[in-house]
Parts: structure tokens; sequence; C-alpha cells
């Protein structure tokens, strides 16, 4: 498990052992292990996958499986590539921001041209970027363009997932409504009215094919996404209910991109929603709801960043170009309202 201290490696390699797997987690040493990896056996490996000869080093003898959560271009690739001879099964995770509309536009430049029209849902077969370093989605391309193009026959699943949440994520999205509930916002604007669909994917529901997967080895790309892809103000109400939060959420009308007062991490002017058809039909059975899978995450949020400095804890949320939690603008937007 290549990346395994991370909100889908920690997932997967529970599900994994719960299935009866041995699982050895590699991570850099750089984070502290999840302590509930311990009891259920996984060994423990500290690997720097850029050392010449460490991932084939770890593999050894070879494993039934290799699960990749962290390749993010060609290099990582060819690496995998490299040690493909002592691997029954690749599974590598790749993300929804690949694809692309028919004008070209991509969720990577969308504030500089304009949100992407893709179908409702986007299916697999849906046009992608061109693989390339320029962008995140490029890079991710590249990835996968090298591993399904490279002549081999090993059995090999890429994983397309959308909007990622789970307990040890670096960039939780949840903390977006989270931090206000526990900031006591009486009220809380919703970009778009709050319809906005970005499909949310629970770490547990990736752990989840990951294991079908590996039970049934192919080659295939395949989406992965909660059952149901639930609007903003859907989010909103499933994080609300759990902490009892009794103010309100203020739908916006402003249809601007990007919308200049509550601009939520799924706030988008158009649907984003994933068509989990294929990895349905494969036999995958959903590990959980986005009302269930966030209860948790919530509850990791508010003891981990809760009770000291987000910032610290967060630093990738802290260092976004715009500030998360501007009070100052929203009260002002929102006192003619009031």
């Amino acid at each position: 498990m290549l990346g395994g201290t991370g909100q889908i490696g920690r997932a997967a390699t529970l599900e994994l052992l719960a299935a009866g797997w041995q699982v050895t987690l590699t991570h850099r040493g750089t984070r502290t292990m999840p302590r509930e990896l311990f009891p259920e056996g996984a060994e423990i490996v500290v690997l720097d996958r850029n050392d010449p000869g460490a991932l084939a080093a770890a593999l050894g003898a070879g494993a039934d499986l290799l699960v990749d959560t962290c390749a993010f271009d060609a290099a990582d690739a060819r690496q995998l590539t490299a040690v493909q001879g002592g691997v029954g099964h690749l599974v590598v995770i790749s993300s929804s921001s690949v694809y692309r509309d028919a004008s070209g536009r991509t969720l990577d430049e969308a504030t500089r041209t304009g949100f992407p029209e893709l179908p409702d849902p986007i299916p697999e077969a849906q046009p992608t970027v061109y693989p390339g370093p320029a962008t995140y989605s490029t890079r991710k391309v590249a990835m996968e363009r090298h591993l399904l193009d490279c002549g081999t026959t090993t059995p090999m699943t890429i994983l397309r997932p959308g909007a990622i949440y789970g307990l040890g994520s670096r960039s939780p999205r949840e903390w977006w409504f989270v931090k206000r509930i526990l900031d006591w916002r009486r009220a809380i604007p919703l970009a778009y009215r709050g319809l906005s669909r970005f499909h949310t994917t629970a770490a547990a529901n990736i752990a989840a094919l990951i294991r079908t997967a590996a039970e049934r080895p192919g080659r295939r790309v395949l989406n992965i996404a909660d059952p149901i892809a639930l609007s903003v103000a859907e989010i909103a109400a499933c994080i609300a209910q759990h902490f009892a939060y009794d103010g309100r959420f203020v739908p916006l009308d402003d249809p601007s991109y990007p919308p200049p007062v509550g601009r939520t991490p799924w706030s988008v002017p158009g649907p984003f929603v994933l068509d989990g058809r294929a990895a349905d039909d494969l036999g995958y059975v959903p590990a959980a709801t986005y009302a269930e899978a966030v209860k948790p995450v919530c509850d990791w949020l508010a003891a981990t960043a809760g009770s000291g400095d987000w910032k610290a804890r967060f630093p990738r949320l802290a260092n976004q170009p715009r500030d998360l939690f501007d009070y100052a603008v929203e009260d002002k937007f929102l006192s003619p309202q009031c």
C-alpha cells in the first residue's frame, strides 16, 4: 500500500485487512502513523519511492496486489511498470479532474476559461485532457496513459474519484462548514442557492472498490463516487444535523464564477457528477452514504482542528490564495438580508 498514511491508504488498508489480506503499508516517515492500523496487523515499512530500487526491495518476492494512492505523473507510473513483473494486480488512484468538455475546458482552468459543461453523469469514456506536465490533471493523464499503453498484460485498475473525504485528509473540504459551526456562525451563505452538485467520494467507498477490483483482476478505468451526488445544501444539512446546528443557511443568487461569497469547496455553476455504473457492474457495493461517512470525519475535525490552531494542522488549507473564513466579508454581504 503506497501512501498508507493518507485518507485513502488508511481506509484501504483497514478494508483489505478485514477481508483477510496481509497488508504491508508504506509511508515516507513524515507523518504520524494512524493508530487504528496497528491492532489489525499491518506491516509498516518506511519507503521513499524515489530512492532507486526502494520499491523493488519493499516488494521482495512480489505481491498479489500493489495499491498506489499517490501516483501523480508519468515518472511515478514508470516506477510501477518497472516492478510489475512481481505484482499480480495494480490498483492506482487517479482523479475525475482529468475530464474535459467539448471546448477543452477542465476543472484546473475553470476560473480562467469557464466551468466545463460535462455530461450528467460523466462516463469513463468522456474525453480527458492531454497528457503533459502543465497541470495536476495533465500529469494524472500522463500517469494513466503510461500505465495503460506500456504494453503490459498485468491486470490494472485505475480509479477516478470525485471530491474525496475521510479521516486523515490534508485538505478536508468539510472544514469549511465545521469551522463555521464551531465558531457559532448564525448564518452561513451558500453560493448558487446551495444547488451545486460536485460528486463526493468517501475514502471508505474507494477502499470498497479497491477490494472488489482486487478480487476480480482486469484492465479498466473506473469512476468511484458516493451513491448519490448531493447538493451543497444537502451536504450542509448532513453536517449541521451531526452537530445539532440550529443556525441557518442563506442561499445566494449571484451567478458569478467563482462566487464572491458562500464559495464552499463544492460550489460550482454546473453539475460535476460521476457515472458509477461500471463499478456497480463489477460487483462493487458502496460502504456508506455521505450522511453516514461524514460523521466520523466531522468528529475528527472537531477534535483535531477545533481544539487548536487549524492552520498548523491543515497548512494546505491555510495557504489557499483566498481566505476561506473571511467572516467580515460574509457579514457585510449578509447584513442587508438579515
